[in-house]
């Protein structure tokens, strides 16, 4: 029976990968196209985390359910773009479910490896904001977490709500909900309220 750590990483790849592969259909690429973004923007920041913590070969490589699951999602989100695309909000929704999965799935990753709490929930936030920085770089436009979106702060706060948990002896199940439900809040409330992270202001100077 999969781990809890497994479920939450397939689980998250998938909404990512549906995220990613949408892109692609904006961008007009074609089928290899959007299942390359599709599987950039699932894997790519558990990817990055377990090269950071030396977890190799990465899982996305051992696992054969890793790259099974971003590529349904793509050919997924191919044949059924219009619809998706229609239910745009819904996507976002999802992607905030992703983010949340992901960052506590980092982190408890992290510390199962040895790493403090500090460079754990770093890790965390990496794993959940690492796929779309590069699904973004490679369509050509500056990240989302580079753009005002409160993305990877929530990230971060429910990496580190995860970290405290496991390192006070927490159910894994109750940590990884906490955890999860802290960066969701944040990121559905930023969505909603329209937060955004701090700008620039004035002209720039040259």
């Amino acid at each position: 029976m999969p781990s809890t750590l497994v479920v939450l990483d397939l689980v998250g790849i998938f909404v990512f990968a549906i995220s990613g592969a949408l892109v692609a259909v904006r961008k007009d690429l074609d089928v290899f196209g959007v299942l390359v973004l599709a599987g950039t923007t699932g894997l790519g920041g558990g990817f990055l985390r377990d090269v950071l913590i030396d977890a190799t070969p990465p899982a996305a490589l051992a696992d054969w359910r890793y790259l099974l699951v971003p590529a349904a999602a793509g050919l997924l989100a191919f044949a059924f773009h219009p619809l998706l695309g229609r239910m745009e909000r819904m996507v976002n929704v999802f992607d905030a479910f992703g983010l949340a999965l992901f960052c506590v799935a980092g982190a408890t990753k992290a510390l199962e490896y040895g790493l403090g709490p500090l460079p754990a929930a770093l890790m965390g936030m990496l794993t959940g904001i690492g796929g779309g920085m590069l699904r973004d770089l490679m369509a050509g436009r500056v990240p989302v977490v580079f753009r005002g979106e409160l993305y990877a702060t929530p990230a971060l706060a429910g990496a580190t709500v995860a970290v405290l948990g496991t390192r006070a002896d927490l159910p894994v199940v109750a940590v990884a909900v906490t955890g999860a439900a802290v960066c969701l809040t944040w990121r559905l409330l930023a969505m909603w309220r329209g937060w955004q992270a701090p700008m620039p202001t004035g002209p720039a100077s040259v």
